[in-house]
């Protein structure tokens, strides 16, 4: 079976099994871009939570959120990890927008994707994945995300090593699946909903919708519960 017909099969197995995700939970493209620098090594419900105090202190919008200072804003992201730091990188993102676009997040998005993910990354703080995140999900440009889940499962199923780079993977998916910011998007959300809940450090295997992809991909978690299994 052809790599880009698993990576396709996979996806279809779990929009299916999971549905659309729907992902980015935002009101606005903004609320996606601070989501994505308020979400690096916290959980989702921690970043929902500093999103509605932001909402309800008034300031998530570009304009009222860009005269505020970094320590003004960090009392108000508390429930993220490392709060401090991160109400500076929405202000070292928030100075780049208003330099480079006066906070005009249209503008922003009309440059190419090349281009303005070079410029993304000149932004201190800000890494792949969350530079990537803005650019599919708050600017629409067509870029696979990766992330901690996706190197976990698809190198479990060795259709990836372990050991590969951020680039690398991301290479893998974008030569190997249509260019559609769509399937991009939702493909991302599934593979964070399997890692979430099943494909876990301690995996479920027994209800993994992709436990078995094909006679040749089988995740190595799973053959080796199987050959537990046989040997009790």
């Amino acid at each position: 079976m052809a790599v880009n017909t698993n990576l396709l099969l996979i996806y279809e197995i779990l929009l299916s099994k999971f549905n659309n995700q729907k992902w980015w939970p935002a009101e606005t493209p903004f609320e996606v871009v601070i989501g994505a620098i308020l979400t690096q090594s916290v959980s989702w419900t921690n970043v929902e939570k500093a999103i509605k105090n932001l909402k309800d202190f008034g300031i998530l919008e570009p304009g009222k959120l860009h005269q505020k200072e970094a320590i003004e804003i960090a009392p108000i992201i508390k429930s993220t990890r490392f709060y401090n730091e991160k109400a500076k990188k929405i202000k070292n993102f928030l100075d780049f927008f208003y330099d480079e676009y006066g906070g005009n997040l249209q503008k922003m998005s009309e440059e190419s994707r090349v281009i303005l993910r070079q410029k993304l990354f000149t932004i201190k703080g800000l890494g792949e994945e969350t530079v990537d995140s803005i650019l599919l999900y708050a600017c629409d440009k067509p870029v696979f995300v990766v992330d901690a889940y996706t190197r976990r499962i698809f190198s479990r199923y060795g259709i990836i090593k372990e050991t590969a780079s951020y680039g690398d993977i991301q290479t893998f998916f974008m030569d190997n699946l249509p260019e559609d910011l769509e399937l991009y998007n939702d493909f991302h959300a599934q593979i964070v909903h399997l890692g979430k809940n099943i494909c876990k450090t301690l995996p479920q295997c027994n209800i993994c919708p992709i436990r078995e992809i094909s006679d040749r991909v089988k995740c190595r978690h799973c053959l080796e519960m199987t050959k537990n299994n046989l040997q009790t």
